[in-house]
C-alpha cells in the first residue's frame, strides 16, 4: 500500500489546467456519471486539485442548476482555480471535441445515409436508444422516487405529456409549483438525501483543500456579478440581434436561437428530460428533423464524449442542411453554421450560472425553500422520459404506423440492449455497439 502524501501538490499552471481539460474533452464518455467520475479520479484521489468535500460541495451546487452538470462541475473547477477564464476553457474543452465529433458524424448521416452499411448500423442502433431511455427513466426514477407522493408526481406528469399533450415547459412549472407547496406542507417528502455519499479526506492535502481560504475572485462582489450579468447578456443579445439583423425573427438560424436558449434553461434533471422539449419544437413544431432523424441523433450523441445534450448538436446540423439556409451547394456550411448556433445558445447559460452564481448561490444547498421545487421537477422528469421512451419504442417497434406490422427483430435487439443494461450492467457504448453490429448482420443477411 502506498502512503498518503503529507504536502499538497505544487501550484497548477493555466497552461497544465488547459491541457488536462482539452484531454478531458476526448475522454468524457459514459454520461455525467461518468464524467463525473472521471473528474473525481483525476482531480481528487491523483492530482489531489481539490479535495473531497469541495468537490462534493461544487458538484451539489452544479446539480441544483439547469443544464450539464458535468460541464458545469469542469467550469465550476476551472474557475475556482484560474478565475473567469479557467472557467471558460475548461468549460469550452469539455464540449469543443463533441461539436468537432458530432459535425463530422452528422455530414456522413446526411451525406451518406442511406447507404445499406450506415443504414444497417443505424437499424440495429435505434431499438438500443429506446432502451437507454427507458433506462434512464428507471435509473432517475429509483434514485428521486423516494415515497409515493412523488411517484403520483411522475405519473402525472407522464399522462399530460401522453394523453393531453401538455408542453414539456408546463409540465416544469407545475411541478416545480407542487414542490415549492410540497416543502412547505410535507417537507419530509421533498427533502434531499445526501446522494452524493459521505466526504471523506484520505487521499491527502490537495491544492484546494477543505480550510483553503476562497481566493478572492471566487469571493461575492455585486460588482463583478453586474459585470458577468452585463456581458452574458451582450454574449446573447449580440448574437441574435445579429441572426434576426440577418435572417429576420422567423428566420431558421434566428428561431433556433431562440428556441435552444429556453431549451438551456429547462434541463433540469439531465439531457433526457429536455428532450421530449426539444422533440415538440424540432420535430413537431418547426419541422427541422423527422423523428426517424431524432432517434438516430440520440444514437449518434451517445457514441460521442461530451454531455448527452450536445444531442443538439445534430438538430442543428440536419436543420441547417434540411434547410438549405445558403442555397443548395453548401449544405455542409448550411448544417454546421447551424450546429453552431444551436451549440452556443444552449451552454451559454450554464457559463453564467456558475460565473454569476458561483459565489452568490453556493451557501443555499441544503436550505428546503430551494431544493424542494426541484425535488418536484426531478419527481415530473422520470414520467416525461417514460413518455419519450413509449414514443421512441412506437417509431422504432412500429416504423409503419400502429396500422403497420410489428418489427420482432427490433423489438429483440431492444430488449436484449434492456437486459444487457439493466442485469449485467453493460456500457452504453458496448451496448450500443453491439447492437449496431447485430443490425447490421441482420440487414446484410437479408
Amino acid at each position: 500500500m502506498t502512503s498518503t502524501p503529507q504536502q499538497p501538490p505544487q501550484p497548477v499552471s493555466f497552461g497544465q489546467a488547459f491541457r488536462y481539460w482539452l484531454k478531458l474533452g476526448f475522454i468524457s464518455f459514459g454520461g455525467p456519471a461518468g464524467q463525473i467520475a472521471i473528474m473525481h479520479q483525476d482531480l481528487v484521489e491523483q492530482k489531489r486539485w481539490i479535495s473531497e468535500r469541495r468537490f462534493l460541495h461544487a458538484l451539489n451546487y452544479c446539480m441544483l442548476l439547469p443544464g450539464p452538470e458535468a460541464q458545469q462541475l469542469a467550469v465550476y473547477i476551472g474557475w475556482l482555480m484560474h478565475g473567469s477564464w479557467g472557467g471558460i476553457v475548461a468549460g469550452t474543452l469539455f464540449i469543443l471535441p463533441s461539436l468537432c465529433i458530432l459535425i463530422g458524424l452528422s455530414w456522413i448521416y446526411m451525406a451518406f445515409g442511406q447507404l445499406p452499411v450506415v443504414a444497417g448500423v443505424l437499424y440495429g442502433i435505434k431499438p438500443a436508444v429506446t432502451a437507454i431511455v427507458l433506462f434512464a427513466a428507471y435509473r432517475i426514477g429509483a434514485r428521486a422516487l423516494k415515497n409515493s407522493l412523488l411517484w403520483c408526481m411522475a405519473a402525472l406528469a407522464f399522462l399530460a405529456i401522453f394523453v393531453l399533450a401538455a408542453p414539456f415547459p408546463l409540465i416544469v412549472a407545475v411541478a416545480a409549483l407542487l414542490g415549492f407547496i410540497g416543502g412547505r406542507v410535507a417537507p419530509e417528502k421533498f427533502a434531499v438525501g445526501g446522494g452524493h455519499g459521505a466526504a471523506k479526506d484520505n487521499d491527502g492535502p490537495a491544492l484546494i483543500g477543505d480550510h483553503t481560504p476562497t481566493p478572492e475572485h471566487a469571493r461575492f462582489s455585486s460588482k463583478r456579478l453586474m459585470a458577468v450579468i452585463v456581458a452574458g447578456l451582450l454574449l446573447w443579445s449580440g448574437v441574435i440581434g445579429w441572426l434576426c439583423a440577418q435572417y429576420g425573427w422567423h428566420g431558421a438560424l434566428t428561431q433556433m436561437s431562440w428556441f435552444f436558449t429556453k431549451a438551456a434553461l429547462l434541463t433540469f434533471g439531465g439531457a433526457y428530460a429536455v428532450l421530449p422539449y426539444v422533440y415538440q419544437g424540432a420535430v413537431e413544431h418547426f419541422h427541422w428533423l423527422t423523428p426517424h432523424q431524432m432517434i438516430d441523433g440520440l444514437a449518434l450523441g451517445e457514441t460521442t464524449p461530451g454531455p448527452l445534450i450536445m444531442v443538439v448538436t445534430f438538430v442543428g446540423f440536419v436543420g441547417g442542411w434540411s434547410q438549405a439556409l445558403f442555397g443548395a451547394d453548401q449544405l455542409f456550411m448550411a448544417g454546421a453554421v447551424a450546429a453552431g448556433v444551436v451549440t452556443w445558445f444552449t451552454f451559454l447559460p450554464s457559463f453564467l450560472f456558475i460565473l454569476a452564481g458561483g459565489p452568490l448561490v453556493e451557501s443555499t444547498h441544503g436550505d428546503l425553500k430551494f431544493t424542494a421545487p426541484l425535488t418536484g421537477i426531478t419527481a415530473a422528469v422520470v414520467g416525461v422520459i417514460l413518455n419519450l421512451a413509449v414514443f421512441f419504442a412506437w417509431h422504432v417497434f412500429w416504423p409503419q404506423g400502429w396500422a403497420g406490422s410489428f418489427d420482432g427483430v427490433a423489438a429483440l435487439i431492444g430488449a436484449c440492449a434492456l437486459l444487457a443494461l439493466l442485469r449485467y450492467k453493460v456500457g452504453v457504448i458496448a451496448v450500443i455497439g453491439a447492437c449496431g453490429t447485430a443490425g447490421l448482420l441482420f440487414t446484410v443477411g437479408q
